[in-house]
């Protein structure tokens, strides 16, 4: 076994064949966890290259493990590729896609330079052999080698792959590289060309480990990925940071004992982001490195960005850094703690920490560091004002149901694009900044679409409960603040439904269609408040006047307080819920505002159409009607029918679905796609009449 640092011109220069064996995993990367943080450190060493030209700046892109083949050709060395295959097939996409967009440039010796790297010269191939350096034994090989022998410019909706990873991937370099390169007949598109081109040389490092043919390649694979526990992000940045501080001289035993704060059991603590754990300390090193970078940098990239941010950009001495790193991470430690406090009033940052853990997101906590960075001095009053125009654009969005996804490379763009803002500009700014956009993943929902939403929607089977006792309290918090009241205690007082979720036996209505209208409100936002300990089920079931004297029992919090005092001559009623619906909409809006004007347009609004239409909006707009019969299309279920009620429920058999899809699952007992499964009584299936609603002229006026 022998270990190299190569250069991809310094690996793939040869005539030569790297082969995926068969029994390796299929290509897995995505686009946020790995091609555009890849994407990102190529782009950040080539524009390095550009304005730094003395500078041999270079990016460390990982490990791999080749094993020589004992049958070789007579021309062509061969590899079995061990370990590493995910980055090596990601790497020849990349030159691939770039040589692509070079020859479609008539840059053809870039170009040329780049097919070296991931073709064979023909001169050395075979006759109906394949010329690609990297060859995939397993299902990957037809995909991977239709978009790498495509003719250049690809037209990647007639490859017959064009749904496979492999191919989504070289769409995505290709994207975001052309983008990137710029106008084809620019000087600045031919420096940037070459450069780009010399960075895919010999701008990437790796370390190659490399066996012979009879080496146990089996047991090299599995020291390096499954025995031990793996290094995380914050344990391989404390390695660099002591071996930076020990070249600079520094009393390393003195700084690991004062200045490193992250071996406490606060900072080793696993704590969840999405689906996956990862240490409290790696989470605040990510998100530190966001708010110094203004990048959004993914997890897996926290190390490999912190060390050439350091290197090549920060200009600083690790002894300096390492102050701010530990200042900002004492601040972050105070306002988790205090969040998770249960009482207390909280400042803007710690109460942003509390509703975002939450609301199940970390996306603003980078902009908090941010704000608070050493050296920047905005006054409470300004942090509160940039904090709360960050909460209402991400809280709306999540009211709305709306994605999350990009909202992190957002907010790493305002860090990006005002980190030089005056202290005195930069609530406009930031105001500004979200106001412009204008596409479905990001934009920064009106009024109007908040409140047609939370008007009619059953929040309480919609929100995870957490998320929605949050919006409660902060209703509540608001209240308060308008009589001067300390904020509500964060105990996870139980939420209450006013009109009780079991009506029928003590709260009884006169006919079908009045039983329609009161269910359709139990779990609106008007029917729901906070108490300070739960109900007996006897008494929160019971007649009205017996659980108004028990909500006067509970009168600490004002959204139970204000239910109580309107219903002195007037029984709690579906007139009431809608009016104290529209009120806590009125609470929430003035609580995170939009500027005045703002609608949220959106340049893409079937996009935003297609994700959010429901039966109850069909019915609003006239598409389907109350009481339309439903029938099942599938051949194991036909004849088989059911009733779509006024609220947008589907009944079956006597019993209330939600959703198409609820419904389809209660008769297949599997996953089951309503939208396709049900049709109404002209033959047309659901999908077919929420396709006409979205391309109705209504719609795109709406959005």
């Amino acid at each position: 076994m022998e270990t190299f640092k190569r250069t991809p011109m310094q690996l793939f220069n040869l005539p030569q064949h790297f082969t995926i064996p068969l029994f390796q995993r299929p290509y897995v990367w995505q686009e946020a966890e790995q091609w555009e943080p890849l994407w990102n450190d190529i782009r950040r060493v080539a524009e390095l290259r550009i304005s730094e030209p003395h500078r041999e700046a270079m990016h460390f892109f990982g490990a791999v493990v080749l094993q020589a083949q004992e049958v070789q050709s007579r021309r062509l060395t061969a590899w079995n590729v061990i370990d590493g295959q995910q980055r090596l097939t990601t790497l020849q996409i990349i030159a691939d896609a770039v040589c692509a967009l070079l020859e479609s440039a008539d840059e053809m010796r870039l170009a040329g330079q780049l097919d070296d790297l991931t073709h064979n010269s023909e001169r050395y191939v075979e006759d109906g052999a394949s010329r690609l350096k990297l060859q995939h034994l397993n299902k990957d090989g037809s995909p991977f080698s239709e978009v790498m022998t495509a003719e250049p410019p690809v037209d990647y909706d007639v490859l017959q792959h064009r749904d496979s990873q492999i191919v989504s991937a070289h769409r995505y370099y290709t994207t975001v590289i052309e983008r990137w390169l710029g106008d084809p007949e620019s000087q600045d598109f031919r420096d940037r060309a070459e450069e780009l081109t010399s960075v895919l040389l010999d701008g990437l490092q790796f370390v190659s480990i490399e066996l012979d043919a009879s080496e146990n390649s089996q047991e090299i694979f599995e020291t390096l990925n499954a025995r031990g526990t793996p290094l995380t992000a914050a344990d391989l940045i404390r390695n660099f940071v002591f071996q930076r501080l020990d070249q600079e001289g520094a009393d390393t035993k003195r700084a690991y004992h004062e200045d490193w704060p992250f071996e406490s059991k606060f900072w080793m603590k696993q704590v969840s982001v999405g689906r996956n754990f990862v240490s409290r300390s790696s989470l605040f090193l990510n998100q530190w490195l966001v708010a110094a970078t203004g990048e959004d940098v993914g997890p897996q990239s926290t190390f490999s960005r912190f060390k050439s941010w350091v290197e090549q950009e920060s200009g600083r001495a690790m002894q300096d850094l390492l102050m701010d790193i530990k200042a900002q991470a004492v601040q972050y430690e105070d306002w988790t703690l205090r969040a998770k406090s249960e009482g207390g009033s909280l400042g803007p940052a710690s109460m942003a920490f509390y509703r975002m853990d939450a609301s199940g997101v970390e996306a603003l906590k980078p902009l908090v560091i941010w704000l608070h960075a050493p050296g920047r001095t905005l006054s409470n009053d300004d942090l509160d004002r940039i904090i709360r125009a960050a909460e209402s654009w991400m809280y709306r969005r999540q009211i709305l149901r709306l994605s999350n996804s990009d909202l992190g490379r957002i907010v790493a763009d305002i860090i990006a694009a005002h980190g030089d803002a005056p202290a005195e500009d930069l609530h406009d700014r930031i105001i500004g900044h979200l106001t412009r956009l204008n596409v479905t993943s990001t934009y920064w929902p009106g009024d109007d679409e908040v409140r047609n939403t939370l008007s009619t929607e059953s929040v309480y089977t919609r929100f995870p409960r957490r998320r929605l006792r949050m919006f409660l309290e902060a209703a509540e918090d608001r209240m308060r603040q308008e009589t001067g009241q300390p904020q509500i205690e964060r105990k996870n007082y139980p939420i209450e439904h006013i009109l009780p979720r079991a009506w029928q036996e003590n709260w009884p209505v006169d006919s079908a269609e009045d039983e329609d209208e009161r269910q359709a409100r139990v779990h609106r936002l008007g029917n729901l408040t906070l108490l300070t300990q739960s109900l007996n089920s006897k008494v929160s079931n019971g007649p009205w006047s017996a659980k108004r004297a028990a909500l006067l029992d509970h009168n600490t919090i004002s959204l139970t307080g204000r239910v109580v005092s309107r219903t002195d001559c007037h029984d709690w009623d579906e007139t009431l819920i809608d009016q104290r619906t529209e009120e806590l909409i009125d609470v929430l809006l003035e609580l995170w505002p939009v500027p005045e004007g703002h609608q949220g347009q959106v340049v893409d609004p079937q996009t935003k159409a297609g994700d959010w239409i429901e039966l109850k909006h069909l019915i609003e707009a006239g598409n389907l009607k109350p009481g339309e019969v439903l029938t099942a299309t599938h051949r194991d279920f036909q004849g088989k029918t059911a009733i779509l009620r006024a609220d947008g429920a589907i009944e079956l058999d006597g019993k209330k679905f939600g959703t198409p899809s609820a419904a389809g699952y209660a008769l297949r007992k599997k996953a089951t796609n309503g939208w396709y499964f049900w049709a109404v009584s002209d033959g047309r299936r659901l999908r077919d009449v929420r396709a006409e609603f979205q391309n109705s002229p209504q719609v795109g006026a709406e959005v």
